[in-house]
């Protein structure tokens, strides 16, 4: 199943979130009784998608489609889909959200950071004028992310472990595969993820999933391993990290989960899970060589992908304001570079 497949409705659903004000859900810390913080005032590029950091990937996903497949007849009418990335993505809009990153600097930390680095990724590989044009509306805001960052590392002694936006594993692989780190906070980053797991083994799969995950906290680590040792390396560290896969025995994070509600908001991350699974487990699977842990891992990424998809466009903003950023990542096997 191929990503063109998908390229329309994907930028329907991208487009019609990014401009979409309300309902909103701001993260925003109101400091007096005089404040009246408005979503577009806050946040004038990144105001829609129910959160900011929905916004900051949704316009990711549009960016991408267009510069994959723009222009062609899965995606011929790129008019309005360009028009508003051309409102959102200016240097007045995003000297206003790289100043709300400065003035707070655990705010969507490190997930949203790593989305805005993403899509400043997807901006630069954009041929053309516009493609530039937001790529360099975006610079103070990847250089204040990038600062932010390496002042974080130092002192996150501990990563977050859960299936939630603060997974510290998901969001530091998709800040390196930007590309937009300067060297020394890709080196910091690079160097804590081993800090942090390069010594795990046995990890607790049948504790997943928890029961609003949309990542695998397994997986999401494993995934980031991949990105920071030698091939060789991370294929002996994968064994003793899940050793079931290689034995053969039963392992719950093959599993598709079980989703009870798709309109339950928490429930419904369940969906995002075997999207954001699939994702992983391709990935894993393209780092081993052939054999039977690869084939394991491809099968299941295959029913992860066919359990999630039906569920990303049903008309109900509870999902739809985020889930398809994740079955773009399902699809597209260089998703991330």
């Amino acid at each position: 199943m191929p990503l063109s497949d998908y390229a329309a409705p994907f930028a329907g659903l991208a487009l019609a979130n990014i401009t979409r004000e309300y309902p909103n859900f701001p993260a925003h810390l109101i400091t007096s009784p005089d404040e009246r913080p408005e979503p577009r005032t806050l946040h004038p590029a990144f105001y829609g998608a129910y959160d900011w950091h929905s916004s900051v990937h949704m316009h990711w996903l549009l960016v991408r489609l267009l510069r994959r497949h723009g222009g062609t007849p899965v995606l011929p009418d790129t008019g309005p889909a360009m028009d508003a990335l051309d409102r959102h993505l200016t240097p007045d809009n995003l000297a206003v959200e790289a100043a709300y990153l400065r003035d707070r600097p655990s705010f969507e930390r490190p997930y949203g950071w790593a989305w805005l680095l993403a899509l400043a990724a997807e901006c630069r590989a954009f041929t053309g004028a516009a493609g530039a044009r937001w790529a360099g509306a975006l610079a103070p805001a990847v250089a204040t992310v990038d600062r932010l960052l390496a002042d974080w590392l130092p002192k996150a002694t501990y990563p977050v472990r859960h299936g939630n936006h603060p997974n510290s594993a998901f969001a530091l692989s998709l800040a390196l595969d930007s590309g937009e780190l300067s060297a020394a906070t890709d080196r910091a980053v690079r160097e804590r993820l081993l800090a942090w797991f390069a010594d795990d083994r046995d990890a607790p799969a049948h504790w997943e999933p928890s029961g609003q995950d949309f990542l695998s906290p397994a997986l999401s680590e494993a995934d980031a391993m991949r990105r920071v040792l030698p091939k060789e390396g991370f294929a002996a560290w994968l064994d003793r990290f899940l050793p079931a896969l290689r034995s053969g025995a039963p392992c719950p994070l093959l599993d598709v989960p079980v989703v009870s509600d798709h309109a339950d908001p928490q429930i419904g991350h369940l969906l995002g899970l075997a999207l954001s699974r699939a994702a992983a487990l391709r990935s894993l699977a393209d780092a081993l060589p052939d054999g039977p842990v690869r084939s394991r891992l491809d099968e299941a990424a295959a029913a992860h992908l066919s359990a999630g998809l039906p569920a990303v466009e049903r008309g109900d903003f509870t999902t739809d304001h985020w889930l398809a950023t994740f079955a773009a990542l399902a699809l597209d096997p260089v998703a991330h570079g």
